[in-house]
């Protein structure tokens, strides 16, 4: 059987706070990421908060033009249209990758605990996959 897959993603706080509380069920992005459905993504928040703060199941991926994704995302995207077209602007293609079933973990996994497993360890830009290592057994509590 095959191991169960986790990516990593950088966020802005208030994106995480409504993904985990529901209220945006895609993660927006100007380039596709090439994540497999039934993965977790897990949510670093950019600092100041600097920590893990929880997860969600990826479901498929869609990638369209800006208009295109607004109207088939748009009411659960978390954003306003203008916010949502400000991101886009000058982009061909908009990127949505469905999430479900979020968890929100009891006690953030801080930056620092990161690194005290995975020394050197930088949030990513974009995303990372994580491999079975120790970043991903304290993320999952293994």
């Amino acid at each position: 059987m095959q191991s169960p897959k986790h990516v990593l993603i950088s966020l802005e706080e208030r994106h995480a706070v409504n993904i985990l509380a529901g209220a945006k069920q895609v993660e927006l992005r100007r380039r596709t990421m090439h994540v497999e459905p039934g993965s977790t993504v897990w949510f670093y928040v950019k600092k100041p908060v600097g920590a893990v703060v929880g997860s969600a199941t990826v479901g498929t991926s869609y990638s369209a033009a800006p208009n295109t994704v607004w109207r088939k995302y748009g009411a659960v995207s978390g954003l306003s249209r203008s916010e949502f077209m400000s991101y886009f602007d000058g982009s061909v293609v908009a990127s949505a990758m469905a999430l479900s079933a979020p968890r929100k973990l009891k006690t953030p996994v801080t930056l620092d605990a990161m690194r005290a497993v995975a020394p050197g360890f930088h949030p990513p830009q974009f995303y990372c996959r994580l491999d079975a290592d120790a970043l991903t057994d304290l993320l999952t509590g293994r």
